[in-house]
């Protein structure tokens, strides 16, 4: 999945006493003796993000490890969105294997069917009943639990709540799109002056965005037909609507470059070029990053659930990331009892405490009642996804839909397009990448 590129992390290793080998058997099977009496070494691979934002839990786990496996030496590296597939790619190769590995949710599926990952227990995971759905799915193949349900991500309306109350006299986002766009007119007028600025920095290869308007009108990528197979939709009338629909706004709101993607778009905000985007809710404190944002936006930046077509909020992608076992691991059981201690309830509720949602409804309640939290965590339960399917990653790693709003703001019609997108799908989508 295309997430956020964090700070150049690297390839940090840490090494830590705690986790250990011996794949035979339930880890400590014989109690704490056992545990106690196991050696080796165990690698994790985790993303920047652990490293960032919540290092405290990656301590906690490390040390309930050690207590209980304290001849077992473990390694963390910290891996970069950027680089860690082909990192991982070539580390399967061989036979030295991280044995725990962080996957975002659209990762998965290539892995699981290219028999990269070990099946897990779901029963043996706290809060398994209440794993949010779009999680369990990118970890599940053929009533198979390949990888544990980490955290989850939806994206929202982050915006300049100063510019809003200037231009419309409420520092509050409207709750309809009507309504949001009569406002996005005023705080153009507001800003004439600025030729590069955008009230809505909406970018045109954003297939993200593109794609949740996609399924505001019911449109979808792609189905899976009685045939047992998928096929490309988005020359469905419904999902043609959506495309349009985007297209209408980017068109109207973005006047910058449309062929620039969003991964830079908090930088946008943060340099008052526009007054609002859609994105993932960690993008609201990257505009407020002293290098590339501005810091004296802190009580100005917000963020609230983004009106989509007939008047109903636009529904959001969801994000997130898995935690999975190698299957080349020589220790696949205490490799499972380190997942099981990092996805605990208690470790879980560290990401919640730290507006990060978690990966189940239980947890996730409390947050949809917190100002900070409640954007994303009530966008979850009617979130969409993408085809969980056998040749998805190929379909995104060729630029598939990327490619198709590039000609479509190129020029060509969005039925067009659409057209040779599914055709695009058609052939790639039932083969494993």
């Amino acid at each position: 999945m295309k997430r956020q590129l964090t700070a150049a992390i690297g390839m940090a290793a840490l090494l830590a006493t705690a986790v250990g080998c011996g794949s035979s058997g339930s880890p400590g099977g014989d109690g704490a003796a056992s545990a106690a009496a196991e050696t080796g070494t165990m690698t994790v691979w985790l993303m920047g993000e652990a490293q960032t934002s919540w290092p405290e839990l990656v301590q906690q786990v490390n040390d309930e490890f050690a207590a209980k496996y304290p001849k077992v030496e473990l390694r963390l590296r910290y891996q970069t969105w950027k680089d860690k597939i082909a990192n991982l790619d070539e580390a399967l190769k061989g036979e030295r294997v991280p044995d725990v590995v962080e996957l975002g949710n659209t990762e998965t599926m290539k892995y699981i069917l290219n028999g990269s990952l070990a099946p897990v227990d779901r029963t043996a995971f706290d809060n398994n009943q209440t794993w949010i759905r779009g999680l369990v799915n990118t970890c599940t193949y053929q009533d198979k639990l390949f990888c544990v349900p980490y955290y989850a991500g939806a994206r929202v309306a982050i915006y300049n709540s100063a510019m809003f109350q200037e231009a419309t006299g409420s520092s509050s986002v409207p709750a309809t799109e009507d309504e949001l766009m009569a406002a996005l007119d005023k705080i153009q007028a507001k800003n004439r002056s600025g030729k590069a600025f955008s009230p809505l920095y909406l970018p045109g290869p954003y297939w993200y965005a593109a794609m949740s308007y996609v399924a505001a009108y019911g449109g979808a990528i792609a189905r899976f037909d009685n045939g047992g197979r998928w096929h490309g939709t988005l020359s469905d009338e419904k999902s043609q609507q959506g495309i349009q629909h985007f297209v209408d706004l980017v068109k109207r709101y973005n006047h910058g470059d449309l062929t620039v993607n969003e991964l830079d778009q908090a930088a946008v905000l943060g340099k008052h070029r526009t007054a609002m985007l859609y994105g993932n809710g960690w993008e609201a404190a990257a505009a407020l990053e002293p290098l590339s944002g501005d810091p004296k936006l802190k009580d100005v930046v917000k963020v609230a659930g983004m009106p989509g077509p007939n008047g109903k909020p636009l529904p959001s992608f969801i994000g997130g990331s898995d935690l999975a076992v190698t299957a080349k691991s020589q220790v696949q059981d205490l490799a499972k009892d380190w997942i099981r201690m990092f996805t605990s309830a208690k470790s879980q509720q560290v990401l919640a405490d730290k507006d990060t949602l978690p990966n189940n409804l239980t947890q996730l309640a409390p947050l949809k009642n917190k100002p900070a939290t409640a954007a994303a965590a009530n966008a979850v339960p009617d979130a969409w996804f993408t085809p969980v399917a056998p040749g998805w990653a190929a379909i995104e790693k060729q630029n598939v839909l990327v490619d198709m709003l590039n000609d479509i703001f190129a020029g060509t019609s969005v039925e067009t397009a659409a057209k040779a997108a599914d055709a695009k799908i058609d052939a790639l989508i039932n083969n494993p990448s």
